[in-house]
């Protein structure tokens, strides 16, 4: 059996995309080879799609955008009932368009989607948090499971960037009770904590609009919700790995819900089977746009490879800038630009390069060159 198990090459194929090419070309030379497709997503758009990729139920569900509109989004449910989750379907950038004003989005949407995954009764819930367009430190989001934020007149503040810096009191009583019946792993490989220099606003609100002088208020506001939640929870959480992800989002999650933060790819390879299916396997072929040193560290390739335990693993990459080291559990990288083309001819030519490339993977492979 081979396996095929890789992340998207950013901006040009999706995972989905990729494993079609290179499962094709190893069909082409023997049609009764079992392959197994296992695209790996980060928590980001197209996160949902790769996990229901085997099998599940996509459903669909209207919630709020990130100003506060109706849409139509969706969450998946996988055939053993985990629901899987992309915060991006209800408060992600593409859908403010060029319309960014992190003082004003909001995590209301993806609230919503967590309640409507318990509605259905889902148990186990799985939520990708890339991609956002908010910095409200996640109090949407807690807000449609019944978390109320209260300012110093009792009247509940703006769930959205600008009322962060109003919060003074924090009701749990009337939280969603399905919750603590809930397991939630949150889908994030961003280490950023809540506040800081190296936190959700300095970080990131820049490419949702933030000028300088509302990073500071963002910022501001977001110390003063960890300090009103530590009052209210007895837990300072703002300065865990992940808490300042997706705006502060990742911190309300653990906070207020109950999620525990946990690397993106090994989550999604376990949700598929793939620890199962690795045991039967000749050959594990995975991949990403540009591998690099970070794919040797902890990235989708290392933890593809880490979970493949004696298995032959090899990739492919658009473009490859580091060496392989001796001892690399990954046999073996095959690059599919060779030319050193520009981004856009990149785009032009991406499939028939993959293509090609998956062409050769699967003749080595054939005549046991790994």
């Amino acid at each position: 059996m081979v396996i095929i198990a890789p992340d998207s090459f950013k901006g040009t194929m999706t995972a989905i995309e990729v494993c079609e090419v290179i499962k094709k070309e190893f069909l082409s030379l023997d049609s009764s080879l079992d392959i197994r497709c296992l695209p790996i997503a980060d928590g980001g758009e197209g996160t949902v799609d790769a996990l229901l990729f085997n099998g599940g139920e996509k459903v669909a569900v209207t919630v709020k955008d990130p100003y506060f509109n109706d849409i139509e989004s969706f969450f998946g449910i996988l055939p053993d009932g985990t629901a899987v989750i992309e915060m991006a379907a209800a408060s992600g950038l593409p859908l403010v368009g060029e319309n960014k004003n992190p003082m004003l989005t909001t995590t209301y949407g993806t609230g919503q989607l967590i309640k409507a995954a318990l509605d259905r009764g889902c148990k186990n819930i799985l939520i990708g948090i890339g991609g956002s367009a908010t910095n409200d430190g996640g109090i949407g989001c807690s807000a449609a499971l019944g978390v109320k934020f209260f300012d110093t007149d009792s009247n509940e503040v703006t769930l959205n960037g600008a009322g962060l810096s109003a919060v003074r009191k924090i009701d749990l009583s009337g939280i969603d009770k399905r919750l603590s019946e809930a397991k939630i792993k949150v889908l994030c490989d961003v280490t950023s904590p809540l506040y800081g220099a190296e936190g959700a606003a300095y970080v990131f609100a820049p490419q949702k609009g933030a000028d300088e002088p509302t990073v500071k208020f963002l910022d501001d506001g977001l110390r003063n919700l960890a300090e009103v939640t530590k009052n209210t929870i007895g837990t300072d959480n703002s300065s865990l790995k992940g808490a300042g992800a997706a705006g502060g989002l990742g911190f309300a999650l653990v906070s207020f819900l109950g999620g525990e933060l946990v690397k993106g790819a090994p989550a999604v390879l376990k949700a598929m089977g793939f620890d199962s299916l690795v045991r039967d396997a000749d050959l594990v072929i995975t991949g990403e746009g540009c591998f690099d040193e970070q794919s040797l560290l902890g990235k989708a390739p290392s933890c593809v490879a880490e979970m493949s335990g004696d298995t032959t693993v090899i990739a492919v990459a658009g473009r490859c800038k580091t060496e392989l080291p001796k001892k690399s559990s990954i046999k073996k990288v095959y690059v599919t630009d060779k030319d050193g083309k520009d981004f856009d001819e990149i785009k032009k030519t991406c499939f028939e390069d993959l293509r090609k490339t998956a062409e050769m993977m699967a003749k080595d492979y054939f005549e046991n060159k790994f």
